[in-house]
């Protein structure tokens, strides 16, 4: 990888994706190895058995701050198909119905111990704040 920026927020000071909210700012060759990995799971899901074990022991929290069907049963099925423990939020039926904010709603589930955030909320730049209240 060339020169990084050490401020980069997606990037850990080593080059290592640590999130990933853009393509802006990220490598061709981050990008190649991103496709490529994701390439290789298609087959998966023609398989008699449609799970690999990569992510076996570690937990997905999908937090959704706007109705979704298709994108929230995306990645659950893709998160269970790489053997990840998945629980989906909906913030219809949490706290934040009753005006519990963003940081105090992923704080919360942060002290969980998640191991990945999937998120989608319908105020732009939600999920570059959620970098600063998560390691996830």
């Amino acid at each position: 990888m060339s020169k990084l920026d050490p401020n980069h927020l997606q990037l850990t000071n080593s080059g290592q994706l640590k999130h990933f909210l853009t393509i802006e700012g990220l490598s061709q060759s981050l990008l190649t190895e991103i496709l490529d990995t994701a390439e290789s799971f298609i087959s998966v899901g023609d398989r008699a058995v449609k799970t690999v074990p990569l992510l076996r022991g570690k937990t997905i929290m999908n937090l959704f701050f706007e109705a979704s069907t298709r994108t929230r049963t995306t990645f659950e099925i893709a998160a269970k198909r790489l053997s990840a423990d998945v629980t989906n939020f909906s913030a219809s039926s949490s706290s934040v119905s009753k005006g519990e904010g963003l940081k105090d709603t992923v704080q919360n589930i942060h002290a969980m111990k998640m191991d990945c955030v999937v998120m989608r909320h319908p105020i732009p730049g939600s999920c570059h704040q959620l970098t600063h209240y998560v390691d996830a």
